[in-house]
């Protein structure tokens, strides 16, 4: 799994779902960087967002051609998009993405379930895959590629144009790599 690279949103912290803000010049370098590392690896897969900021990653990460998957966007930040934690925090003390509901947008259900069409996609595949996608959602993915609740994705930390390895050890799900720059 990969995040996409930094843009003006993700580096203010601002909540960015359907909003298709650009790469920011070092969001573009870094994904470069990212494209020897994962020439060597052989996919038999490779999904995006449909977001710009993950295609374009996807792109220069070496990976132009990736599928549009639309269950790899990021949780719908509804009447929440474009703002920080703090400022609705101002009128939702204690709100998380986690834990509270998201007016006009997604449910944690919701996610869970188009999440997890992209887990059962992945799984039958022959060989490996690789996704771009967001913060949020690749947090949630991880949880359920683990078989837990969408709300464990609060416990995994994840920064942009990071290397994310799921993978299995024997027949269960685990965690290879996380957050790896």
């Amino acid at each position: 799994m990969v995040r996409h690279g930094r843009t003006e949103w993700s580096a203010a912290g601002r909540h960015t779902s359907t909003t298709d803000v650009p790469l920011l010049p070092e969001g573009e370098e870094v994904a470069r960087e990212l494209a020897p590392r994962l020439a060597e690896v052989d996919f038999a897969q490779v999904l995006t967002s449909p977001r710009l900021r993950a295609r374009r990653t996807a792109e220069l990460a070496g990976f132009a051609e990736a599928e549009v998957d639309d269950d790899l966007a990021e949780w719908a930040y509804g009447d929440y998009e474009g703002t920080t934690t703090e400022e609705i925090r101002e009128h939702d003390p204690g709100w998380t993405i986690w834990t509270h509901p998201v007016p006009g947008g997604e449910s944690a259900e919701q996610v869970r379930a188009r999440l997890d069409r992209v887990v059962a996609r992945v799984r039958v595949v022959d060989g490996r895959s690789l996704v771009f996608g967001h913060g949020h959602a690749l947090r949630a993915l991880a949880a359920r590629w683990l078989g837990r609740p969408v709300g464990t994705g609060q416990y995994l930390q994840l920064d942009t144009a990071t290397l994310s390895i799921l993978g299995y050890e024997r027949e269960h799900p685990v965690l290879h790599r996380w957050n790896a720059p």
